[in-house]
């Protein structure tokens, strides 16, 4: 069979966990460190994208590309640039995506996911496929970002039509207009232009498709796409530091001054959200009615806040601090557990909780994370483990995570015995995750669950956690558990000390954040 990606990269490190990541998701992949091998390869097996280093020893990236567009061979295969030159995203003659250092592994393979779905939805299929050139998935699988800068790099024309449902919204949807890979228009809502485009970027969750059609009408949206792109990045990472202070979009807003008594010269933002806040009082209606980004008007009114010119009520006319909020989830995590749950479930069926695998390497292990946990104030220990009645051949939960008065997230005990191998697989179906506790020896502990986590991890989808307790954290930990489990990198490993309690609960609440789906 014939590759379907190629990976031109010079840097061994960076191409070995491309092509790791690639074939981790069934992308068949083979990899060149120089032009003239690259070229060599594409010409002789046609892949459907090439990852291609701008700097290419050689025949560098754009020389090799401009080859490859001469060729009616290898003109439509889609190119997606490595830089580690920042300035590489501004390079106009770049035919294709550009990503620059740091570059995330997983990030290179979900534009390459869109790019594929793209040639596979160009290939006659069934009769409810999309037709020619059209694309349909899952935002979770493919951000909104980078499908808009693959569009952007192929130069398409065309409408993505945006769903999502949200449990206390009902049904969202949202459109984006592309000409030649530029955005043009954005509407969600009431909402419509920039500021459109900026909310449909916050979504992580929902469905899309992409049609191929001509587009008309003036543009609402004229700043260049890679600028358009860039700000809401930088929107969205400010927006996550501040998520626990923003003001939740279903609490009210009301001044608490008299309008005379405010400066007569204010910002063009400040005085707007103060003109809205005389009409209306919920924050979401107030961003509907603001021009700006919506994170601008929430930031605004939480300088408001701080000053005492606003209050902030969980409804009109009572006050109150708002909806209580959870000390290990933001509201935009809390948002995303809700919107898994309501897609896990059955069409019509309960709420039940989100369910969470714990496996622990032994006795000692299971008792010090329970310690670790009992002391989260949004964490209910289950009565057996205070009392050391809780054992490891128990099936059961060990405890609730209280998301919010709607939302939990129970912590399923997982006995490691072989004899409980039957009940693995059903075990792990529909979980959250698994989350794999160790003791030291470090070599030891990972032997002991090693069947078990070999066997979860083999569902599709799956998310293991590991965690290590250790009384003192180095790097050889680290090394030793990347070998164990051969991770590519580290963002599941947890190292948690056992004496630095203010740490390891740090390590705790970093752990549940990236349980989030």
């Amino acid at each position: 069979m014939s590759v379907r990606v190629l990976v031109a990269d010079s840097d061994a490190d960076r191409s070995k966990a491309i092509v790791g990541a690639c074939e981790a998701r069934d992308i068949r992949c083979e990899a060149s460190a120089q032009g003239p091998d690259a070229l060599e390869a594409a010409l002789a097996v046609s892949p459907s994208a090439i990852v291609l280093q701008v700097d290419l020893p050689l025949i560098d990236g754009a020389t090799l590309a401009l080859i490859l567009r001469a060729n009616p061979r290898t003109r439509e295969i889609g190119l997606l640039f490595l830089s580690d030159r920042p300035d590489a995203a501004e390079i106009e003659d770049l035919d294709g995506d550009v990503l620059v250092a740091p570059i995330d592994p997983e990030a290179v393979v979900r534009r390459l996911q869109v790019m594929l779905m793209q040639n596979d939805a160009a290939d006659p299929g069934p009769a409810d496929q999309l037709g020619p050139g059209g694309v349909e998935g899952q935002l979770a699988q493919v951000p909104l970002g980078d499908l808009l800068q693959l569009f952007h790099g192929g130069r398409k024309t065309g409408v993505v039509e945006l769903a999502r449902s949200d449990g206390r919204e009902g049904e969202l949807s949202g459109r984006i207009v592309l000409s030649a890979g530029d955005v043009v228009h954005a509407e969600t809502g009431v909402t419509g232009g920039e500021k459109a485009l900026y909310r449909l970027m916050g979504w992580d969750r929902g469905s899309f498709s992409f049609r191929p059609e001509p587009v008309s009408g003036a543009p609402s949206i004229k700043t260049p796409t890679r600028a358009l792109l860039r700000e809401a990045r930088r929107q969205l990472a400010e927006s996550a530091q501040l998520a626990f202070d923003l003001p939740p979009s279903d609490s009210h807003a009301v001044l608490q001054v008299t309008p005379g008594s405010l400066p007569t010269v204010i910002h063009p933002l400040t005085e707007e959200v103060l003109g809205v806040l005389e009409d209306c009082s919920q924050v979401s209606e107030i961003l509907d009615r603001c021009r700006f980004p919506d994170y601008q008007v929430l930031r605004t009114l939480h300088t408001l806040v701080e000053r005492g010119i606003v209050a902030l009520r969980t409804e009109p006319g009572t006050f109150g601090e708002g909806t209580p909020r959870s000390t290990l989830f933001n509201p935009a995590q809390v948002g995303r557990l809700r919107e898994w749950m309501d897609a896990s479930r059955p069409r019509g069926g309960p709420n039940p909780d989100a369910k969470l695998l714990l496996v622990a390497s032994d006795d000692r292990a299971r008792r010090d994370i329970a310690l670790l946990l009992g002391a989260v104030p949004d964490v209910e220990l289950d009565a057996r483990l205070a009392v050391g009645a809780f054992g490891a051949s128990d099936l059961a939960p060990m405890g609730r995570v209280v998301v919010d008065s709607q939302t939990g997230i129970e912590i399923i005990h997982l006995p490691i015995a072989d004899r409980f191998a039957p009940l693995w697989p059903a075990a792990g179906h529909g979980a959250l995750g698994t989350v794999c506790v160790l003791s030291s020896p470090l070599a030891e502990a990972a032997e002991a669950i090693r069947t078990v986590e070999q066997e979860l991890r083999k569902r599709a989808r799956a998310r293991v956690f590991y965690v290590a307790l250790m009384e003192k954290i180095d790097d050889v930990a680290t090394e030793t558990l990347r070998d164990q489990f051969e991770l590519v990198d580290a963002s599941s490993l947890f190292l948690i000390p056992l004496d630095d309690a203010e740490r390891a609960q740090d390590r705790i609440r970093d752990l549940f954040a990236r349980i989030v789906p």
